[in-house]
This record gives C-alpha cells, structure tokens and sequence, in this order.
C-alpha cells in the first residue's frame, strides 16, 4: 500500500502506535480514505476540538531540515512575527541558507495600530533583519489571519524564486500555517487544508505545494524557541501573547519608584528619571496594574494567580519566576518581552523589565 500522509501536518499516517507521529484509528483511516481527506488524529482533534496533544520533535530534526533547505537551490520565505520580531527570529538562519534569497514576510501587520505606515513598519524590519545579519531580498507585510496582502505576498515570490522551489520557514507560532491556508486557497481556491491553531509546534513534516511549473512551495515545521512566552501557559491563556485584534495602546503617567504590572506575566519599573509617560502595547484584554516599586516583589508573591492573572491559580505552581533586566534609556525605546508585548519608554530614564525565567527581555528603536 503506498504510503499516506496526513494533509494537515505532513506526517506519514499509521495506526499502530498511539504516542507516535501520524496516528490515525484504523476506522478513522477508512473513512478519510472514502471522502478523500486523511487526517492523524492529532490533526483531527485539533480542527475539530481545538485539542493539541504534544509530539516531540528534537532540535536535531529542525537543523536537519535547515540543512536541506540549505543544500537547495531556492527562494526562502522567513515568516516573522511583527508584534514579536525578537521572538520569531530563527538563530543562524542567514548561515543555514548560505547564498539562497531571502524574502522576509512580517505577519500581523493587523495587530499594529492602524496609524501605523506600512512603509515605516518595512523600513524597521529590514533594520532589525540587518541586525540580525540577514540581508533579505524584499520585505513583505502581510496578516494571514485576514488574508491581507496574500496576492502581493505571491507576486513577490513569483518575482524572486525565478523558477526555483519555495521554503516557507519560521519559528512557532508566527501564524506561517495559516499564510500558507491562505496561498493554498489563492492558488487552489481549496480553503483550510493545513491544520492551523495557536499552539506552538503545528507542522510536523514538510508539506508539498505544487506550482504549475513543476516547482514546490514547501511548508517547514515550525522551530520551536525556547524563550516564547507562549511555552510556559495553558490554552486558554495563550490569547494573552497571540493577540488576534488590532492592539490599543495605553499610556500611564509613572512618577520614579512606580510600578505597573503585565497581569501576572510580566513588571515594568520606573526607578529613576523624571516623570514621563510610558505606552504599554499588549493584548487588549491583560489587565495592567499600578503599584509602588517598594513592597512590588511581595505584592506579586501575594496576589500572582489571583488579582494578577494570568497565569491563573493552577498555572502559578509551574510558572517561572519573574527575573529583572535593568536599561538605561537615552531615548524612544522600545522594551520587548518576547511573545507578550512591549512598553514605550520616550525619554530618559533608568528602568527594569521583569519576565519570566528564561524569557528574552530585548531592547530597540522604537516601531511607532
């Protein structure tokens, strides 16, 4: 029997054992078989139920694959994430494609505010992309999520892959599965094939998608980074560090020695400078909290689970300890938490940003 794939991840379909890739009930296999749309059960589960269950894929795999797309002759698209250009930047990329054109999408362009040019926003991306020693052939704005741009997006890639195959590559949830649902749909007119959800780790082999000339877009697994915020919550409060609507800004006047805290995910201290205002951008539904920078860490110790939420009082037990990343500000700055958010600091001052244990805290030029 030919060997059979499940069209929402790419694994290779089997009905033996239960724990590994691609397991699929023998009488679910039949009946996919009969409509025509073969499903794992993870897959299924996860269009059905919005149920993730794990699959462990090793660094190992992603490097190899990198490695692939590395030994080809192609056009990379690198789908970047542009409320968390930080977080969603692959280690080494411009080393593991080595003389392959890069052409750098950033996605969510929605969750920025409107008032926000996109000529500015692709300006700072190729400023960020240089920074990280990447000099990518184009920079494409896009939001999967409302099919904004997907037919710039394949005009761009018509343009740049001059025949050659297509690698679609990013970090975890940066929204890449649901950008290829969306070319898929442009090119096929066929809608949802590739199973998409906010969980980390969606794609578990490359998927194939012929173009007429006989090349392929290939759809990457999404490499999972370790310091995402997204790692370290239950489902139900990774709505907080994936934020589906345009975000409001609010600004909070701080005199010295205030506090604000990110819920419970994340503090901001003012701890020196003169008093100014600082604009958080986070999902609109994190409650932010105000408090003196005195007494801060037993106020959080005493109300992280309940008053600050989240993580919720069950997810406390597990969740990492906030560690301080202290700046000295000159000017506009941005202060990045991966995955949830940054605040605007405007003029000088000396602050610290808490995250949890092993969550990137970056600084940069400010994006708006």
């Amino acid at each position: 029997m030919e060997e059979l794939f499940c069209i929402g991840c790419g694994a290779p379909i089997q009905t033996e054992n239960k724990e590994g890739l691609g397991y699929t009930p023998q009488s679910a296999l039949e009946k996919g078989l009969e409509i025509g749309e073969v499903y794992c059960q993870r897959c299924f589960r996860l269009r059905h139920y919005n149920e993730i269950t794990d699959v462990h894929l090793t660094d190992d795999d992603f490097l190899k694959l990198l490695h692939e797309v590395g030994d080809s002759d192609a056009l990379v698209v690198n789908v970047v994430d542009i409320f968390d250009f930080n977080g969603s930047v692959i280690p080494g990329l411009p080393r593991f494609v080595a003389g392959n054109d890069v052409l750098l999408v950033g996605n969510k362009k929605d969750i920025l505010p409107k008032s926000v040019k996109d000529s500015k926003v692709t300006h700072w991306l190729m400023e960020r992309a240089h920074e990280e020693g990447m000099r990518p052939v184009d920079v494409v704005l896009t939001s999967a999520q409302n099919k904004s741009a997907i037919k710039d997006l394949m005009e761009k890639i018509e343009q740049h892959r001059k025949g050659r195959d297509v690698y679609v590559v990013g970090v975890t949830n940066v929204g890449k599965s649901t950008l290829i649902n969306a070319i898929i749909q442009e090119i096929t007119g066929d809608k949802d094939i590739i199973t998409t959800s906010r969980f980390p780790g969606t794609t578990l082999d490359k998927i194939e998608i012929p173009l007429d000339d006989g090349s392929y877009i290939y759809d990457t697994p999404g490499i999972i980074h370790r310091h995402q915020m997204a790692h370290y919550l239950t489902a139900k409060n990774l709505k907080y560090v994936s934020p589906k609507k345009e975000i409001k800004p609010k600004t909070y006047q701080l005199n010295p020695e205030q506090t604000l805290f990110l819920g419970g995910l994340g503090r901001f201290d003012f701890i020196k400078g003169e008093k100014q205002g600082f604009t958080a951008f986070f999902d609109n539904e994190l409650k932010l909290h105000r408090t003196k920078l005195e007494g801060a860490t037993a106020f959080y110790d005493k109300h992280v689970g309940g008053l600050l939420t989240p993580p919720n009082s069950k997810e406390k037990e597990e969740f990492p300890p906030l560690v301080s990343h202290e700046f000295t500000i000159k000017d506009k700055t941005d202060l990045v938490i991966s995955g949830l958010g940054w605040i605007r600091v405007n003029g000088e001052a000396r602050v610290a940003v808490w995250a949890p244990e092993g969550v990137a805290v970056v600084s940069r030029k400010a994006i708006i």
